[in-house]
């Protein structure tokens, strides 16, 4: 990477704890709150919501971890990055049984789909900085 383009390793790191707390949150809210979580799973998925729920809270914690620690953040940051993409799914559920709700649920739930794509980007960007150092 050019000079001109690397990132201080300040701001690499503020970004990969930002991206960690945000991650760590929302696993953290998968056991707290479980309920809205559980209307996201789609129906196709076999066995309860509420074991995919907590499920994919555990991941989120999991990843969140990774990608606060520094030994394993460039790896994290590329599971986070797949973790956003998996969860779309839901996201698409969630917009499509809020159709019908009052405008401003309807807008939240439509203003999730394309956020995903700035959250794949971010954890790319993380993975991508947190490369290991030339020998």
């Amino acid at each position: 990477m050019p000079a001109s383009r690397r990132v201080p390793p300040r701001t690499s790191d503020r970004s990969a704890r930002a991206l960690a707390g945000l991650l760590i949150g929302a696993g953290l809210t998968h056991f707290a709150a479980p309920r809205p979580y559980d209307a996201l799973v789609p129906r196709t998925l076999p066995g309860r919501p509420r074991a995919w729920t907590y499920a994919s809270g555990a991941v989120e914690l999991a990843v969140g971890a990774a990608v606060a620690a520094p030994r394993t953040r460039r790896l994290g940051a590329l599971a986070a990055a797949g973790l956003f993409v998996a969860v779309f799914p839901g996201n698409v559920k969630m917009a499509r049984d809020w159709r019908h709700r009052a405008t401003p649920y309807r807008a939240a739930a439509y203003a999730r789909l394309p956020l995903q794509l700035p959250l794949v980007a971010w954890a790319l960007r993380i993975h991508r900085v947190n490369r290991p150092a030339a020998r």
